[in-house]
């Protein structure tokens, strides 16, 4: 648990780090190119640890707090400048490069996206087929007709080639208070698992189906469950495939190949069976597990560390994993581009849909279509960084890809504070002739801290309400 919690903290802090210097960076790099003297480049704000100051005169620092950044750049309101600098300063530029300078942060963070989601589709992402197992009884999907074994090809005319494409497109339309029409092909899961081009070739125009989703949904992040869609599974027998090193089951000496019997007297029916045991066991309590080995049976206690799961709730973890199937593998598909102009058209589609779907819910969230639970602050954002760390470099660097994109597209809000109200005040300058009155400006940056500090609030009260719930 202390060293889960670490690791996110150090992931945060990292995360924070880079994406603030990718962000203050852009306005950097352009504010110099227009001919903008910079002062201080900051990374975190607060008490300065470290400064250097260049040949240049730009002063480097990082500061205690991470939780921002800043490009002090010359600037006559801010104090006195020397009568030959005054062509230096940043408001004595053109309207049009003062909005460059500005748009040049989130532009960069979309960049970042870009590039990351691009080493990301070179190295392979793991993903799975979109396959649906037997919907919730009583649920809308099973009102909507979803069987067992659907193969979902379209969401709302969108292909879908991954589960993770499925839910993408899902969550982009949960709150749209629209019907949701989905194509699938029956029974994938029975003809054909592994030969995807084979089962379309014979079976489309015959055996395709559109299913009408009827949309109730406020929630994105449990839109699954919601919706009472479940993803295929294969039964797995309950017999360890792999011990990791250190954890609860090591310590209690259960070893791969061994099959889990019972827990606490109760059968184990398959491996879902007992990772619910696992997740679910109560804290400080350990559990008696009947096991084969060998043909021999045999019993060990065994007590569960603990860690947070996607939603922030702690569940029981021993660091187990289960014997792979061939059945498993037939549903895994890895999307790679050897060909790196593939990858970059690949991640740019992709850092535009997930651009589209922030915009999307951020403006379902204003008009209250969808609920205000969406909304995550500092410490989801931890907990997400942590896992993605546990999880490979492909976890990682798409975590970042996502948190720099929404960084970009919030930070183009038209709201003061943001760069989207810079970006505001510059466009209505432009229109009328002349800058707003410096009181309007300063009305609207108080506006802008009030609505942020009430929207940080927020986010840190959802965190808390999912680590308490």
């Amino acid at each position: 648990m202390m060293i889960d919690s670490l690791i996110s903290l150090l992931a945060f802090i990292f995360t924070l780090g880079v994406l603030i210097t990718v962000h203050e960076f852009g306005h950097f790099c352009i504010a110099r190119y227009m001919g903008v003297k910079v002062l201080r480049f900051s990374i975190g704000v607060g008490w300065p640890i470290w400064k250097r100051q260049s040949r240049d005169g730009v002063e480097y620092v990082i500061a205690i707090l991470p939780f921002g950044g800043y490009v002090k750049m010359l600037d006559e309101r801010e104090g006195t400048v020397q009568p030959e600098e005054l062509k230096f300063t940043f408001s004595s530029k053109s309207v049009y490069k003062r909005l460059a300078i500005v748009l040049a942060g989130p532009l960069f963070n979309l960049l970042f996206a870009i590039l990351a989601y691009s080493s990301v589709f070179m190295i392979g992402v793991p993903d799975i087929k979109p396959i649906l197992g037997e919907p919730r009884p009583g649920s809308i999907a099973a009102e909507c007709g979803f069987q067992n074994g659907d193969l979902v090809v379209t969401v709302d005319g969108k292909a879908t080639p991954t589960l993770s494409d499925m839910m993408t497109a899902l969550v982009d339309l949960a709150t749209a208070e629209k019907v949701i029409l989905v194509e699938v092909l029956p029974e994938y899961d029975v003809l054909y698992k592994s030969d995807l081009a084979r089962f379309k070739k014979e079976h489309t125009g015959i055996r395709k189906r559109t299913l009408v989703l009827d949309n109730r949904v406020t929630n994105a992040a449990t839109i699954f469950d919601d919706l009472g869609l479940v993803p295929i599974q294969s039964t797995l027998p309950a017999v360890i495939g792999q011990v990791l090193p250190g954890e609860a089951a090591a310590r209690a000496g259960l070893q791969p190949g061994d099959r889990i019997l019972s827990v606490d007297g109760e059968p184990i029916l398959d491996w879902q069976h007992w990772r619910r045991n696992v997740e679910l066991q109560s804290p400080d309590r350990s559990l008696n597990v009947h096991i084969e080995r060998e043909g021999i049976e045999l019993l060990i206690d065994i007590k569960p560390s603990y860690r947070r799961d996607r939603q922030g709730k702690q569940v029981g973890f021993i660091g187990a994993v289960a014997e792979s199937q061939d059945y498993a593998h037939g549903l895994q598909i890895m999307v790679r581009y050897n060909n790196p102009l593939y990858a970059v058209g690949a991640a740019v589609r992709k850092t535009w849909d997930m651009s589209l779907l922030t915009i999307h819910m951020l403006g379902r969230i204003l008009t209250g279509k969808a609920s205000l639970e969406n909304i995550s602050g500092p410490i989801a954002i931890a907990q997400f960084a942590g896992q993605a760390a546990n999880a490979g470099a492909v976890a990682f660097l798409s975590m970042l890809a996502l948190v720099s994109l929404s960084l970009g597209v919030l930070n183009l809000l038209p709201v003061p504070v943001f760069d989207g109200g810079y970006i505001l005040y510059y466009l209505i300058e432009l229109v009328k002739g002349s800058p707003l009155p410096e009181a309007v400006q300063n009305f609207g940056q108080q506006v802008g801290i009030s609505i942020l500090l009430l929207l940080v609030g927020l986010a840190i009260f959802n965190d808390f309400s999912r680590l308490l719930g």
